[in-house]
């Protein structure tokens, strides 16, 4: 085959990839982060997420790649999560220039406390819950930090980022009235979790998350005994879950009450088809 043509299949059948932009580089602790600083920040930043899909935040630890990619970021957007406590203070020496910004600064914080208790734990509660983005009200104020930081680092950027806040604080405003109308009048608001991740997705739409197990920590046979009489007397049929995380117990409790375990993701990237899909969850199990 002539030189010519077969360097033309080449490239068919193997496109080669855009190359990425030489913009600031942005690291987040989870891949919804991900999905709103690339709503914003467009085709101006690199953006790099330490939790993968299949890692828990509260065991994570960065990997060697990460750790050296770290030490040349130009900024860091925190929500808080575990991990962060012992890992920003050594990601900051590694890299001093490193901005730091938490995107959870000026919100309406809740810890574990705040959240629905009717069954006693052996460890406290009263931890900050870091799950803020769960709230589409709290991602669209957390959308106006991210583009003033990229602002911040990319001057030249400036329209470009209001532009793409403005566009995506729209779609916010539009999931949150669509989840509002899914969620409207049932007869039952409470619903149940194997960990508590979404306590600001039930504030905001004025449910109650009854969780399962705490801070990773699962309940003891009297706490899950005591859960199973919670469900039964509530007609609870769904019990929520993450794949981060064993689903031992919740599946224990969906078998006492002849229930069923349904898998949903707090930290998956398709930030508003997941929040769709919990809502009709939730409104199917509450009607």
């Amino acid at each position: 085959m002539p030189a010519v043509l077969l360097a033309l299949l080449t490239l068919i059948l193997c496109p080669v990839a855009a190359a990425e932009t030489d913009g600031p580089l942005v690291f987040v602790s989870v891949l919804p982060q991900q999905t709103f600083v690339q709503r914003i920040g467009g085709e101006r930043v690199r953006v790099r997420t330490l939790v993968q899909p299949d890692q828990s935040p509260h065991t994570f630890e960065p990997r060697p790649r990460q750790v050296a990619e770290l030490a040349q970021a130009d900024l860091y957007l925190g929500t808080g999560v575990s991990f962060e406590d012992a890992w920003l203070p050594r990601i900051r020496a590694a890299n001093p220039r490193l901005r730091v910004v938490d995107l959870r600064e000026g919100l309406p914080l809740l810890t574990l406390a705040d959240h629905d208790h009717d069954h006693d734990h052996d460890h406290p509660v009263d931890a900050p819950d870091p799950h803020v983005w769960t709230s589409p009200p709290l991602v669209k104020a957390m959308s106006l930090a991210i583009r003033d930081a990229l602002i911040d680092l990319d001057p030249e950027g400036r329209e470009t980022y209001i532009a793409n806040q403005a566009a995506f604080a729209a779609e916010l405003d539009a999931l949150d009235a669509e989840l509002r109308a899914l969620l409207k009048d049932l007869p039952s608001r409470r619903f149940m979790v194997h960990h508590p991740a979404w306590g600001y997705f039930a504030h905001t739409y004025d449910l109650t998350q009854v969780a399962i197990e705490r801070e990773g920590k699962e309940p003891g046979a009297r706490a899950l005994n005591a859960l199973i009489e919670q469900a039964k007397r509530e007609g609870v049929r769904l019990i929520l879950v993450q794949p981060q995380m064993n689903p031992k117990s919740a599946e224990q409790v969906a078998r006492a009450i002849g229930g069923e375990v349904a898998v949903v993701d707090p930290l998956a990237p398709d930030y508003a088809e997941t929040l769709r899909r919990l809502a009709r969850l939730i409104a199917e199990a509450g009607t």
